[in-house]
C-alpha cells in the first residue's frame, strides 16, 4: 500500500532526534532533518516530501500533566489553526497504518518493559498541512523523556517494524471517531483490541459538528470510511447528539457507540 516512507524531524526537537538516531540501527530509512519546527508548513521542503508515499513526523509531546507519554495522531485543525496548518483543514490520514503502528508500539512497550509510559492516540490537531498521508509519532512530556534512550529505542523499533511489515488487512473496518477528550481513552481500546482502524479523531472540544468537518474527515482518510465511532457520553448535550446523528445520516455513514463496540470485544 505504501512503499516509500519519509521520517521528518527537527534538529531543534530532542525527541525527534532521539527517535531518528535510534532508527538508524534498524536499517536504512529515508530521513529529513529540518532546521526549524516541523508543525509549520513553510518550514518544510514540500517538493522533497512529495517524492514519498507516507510521512511520519517524529517529535516531542508536551502536556500540562507532564505524564510519560508515547502518542500517535493525525495532523490538521478542525477549528482555528493556532500551531501551524490552516483553520478547518486536516491532512490525509490512514486508519490502517495508524492502527498497525499503534499495535506495534504496544507490543514493543510490553516487550521492553517501558510500562511507565502511557501509550495513547490524540485527537487530530496542529500543523503542518501537507498533501500527503501522514501522522505524528511523539515522546513526552518533559526534557527527560524527550532524551530517554529507552523510549527512543522502543519507538524507533516499532516504527521500523511497521514500515517493513505493513500490509493492508481486509478484515479491518476503517473509522472516524467523534467525541470524548483529547487523549481518546475509549478510542485507544478500540484501536488496540478490535478490528476497527481509526484515522481521524474529532474531539468534544471541536464540536459542534458541521458538514464541513465531516467532509474533511471523510475526504482526508485514505481508505473508504466504513463507520463512525461515537464516544456517546463525550458528545455533550442531547441537542448535539441529535445534530451529529443527523449529519451522519445525511452522509449515509453507519455509526456505533464506543461502549457497544467494547462490549462486543469483551474490553
Amino acid at each position: 500500500m505504501y512503499k516509500k516512507f519519509l521520517i521528518v524531524a527537527s534538529n531543534k526537537d530532542k525527541a525527534g532526534m532521539n527517535i531518528t538516531t535510534n532508527l538508524t540501527q534498524f536499517g536504512n530509512f529515508n530521513l529529513y532533518i529540518c532546521d526549524k519546527e516541523i508543525i509549520y508548513t513553510e518550514n518544510l521542503d514540500l517538493e522533497r516530501i512529495n517524492d514519498f508515499d507516507f510521512i511520519v513526523f517524529a517529535s516531542k509531546h508536551v502536556s500540562e500533566s507532564k505524564e510519560k507519554t508515547i502518542a500517535v495522531h493525525a495532523a490538521g485543525n478542525w477549528r482555528v489553526a493556532q500551531y501551524g496548518g490552516i483553520s478547518g483543514k486536516v491532512c490525509k490520514s490512514s486508519g490502517l497504518f495508524m492502527k498497525y503502528l499503534f499495535e506495534k508500539l504496544y507490543e514493543n512497550i510490553e516487550r521492553y518493559s517501558l510500562k511507565d509510559y502511557k501509550l495513547t492516540m490524540e485527537a487530530t490537531h496542529h500543523g503542518p498541512l501537507i498533501n500527503k498521508p501522514c501522522l505524528f509519532l511523539e515522546i513526552g512530556s518533559t526534557d527527560f523523556e524527550w532524551s530517554d534512550r529507552r523510549a527512543g529505542f522502543v519507538v524507533a523499533r516499532a516504527l521500523a517494524e511497521s514500515i517493513k511489515t505493513f500490509r493492508k488487512d481486509e478484515n479491518n473496518e476503517v473509522a472516524i471517531a467523534i467525541g470524548g477528550p483529547h487523549y481518546c481513552p475509549n478510542f485507544n481500546k478500540i484501536q488496540l483490541k478490535t478490528n476497527i482502524a481509526i484515522s481521524h479523531v474529532i474531539p468534544k472540544y471541536a464540536l459542534p459538528l458541521t458538514s464541513e468537518i465531516i467532509e474533511e474527515a471523510l475526504n482526508k482518510t485514505e481508505e473508504l470510511v466504513d463507520i463512525a465511532v461515537l464516544d456517546w457520553d463525550g458528545l455533550g448535550k442531547q441537542e448535539e447528539r441529535e445534530r451529529i446523528l443527523k449529519i451522519l445520516n445525511n452522509y449515509h455513514i453507519n455509526y456505533r457507540k464506543s461502549s457497544e463496540i467494547k462490549k462486543d470485544f469483551g474490553i
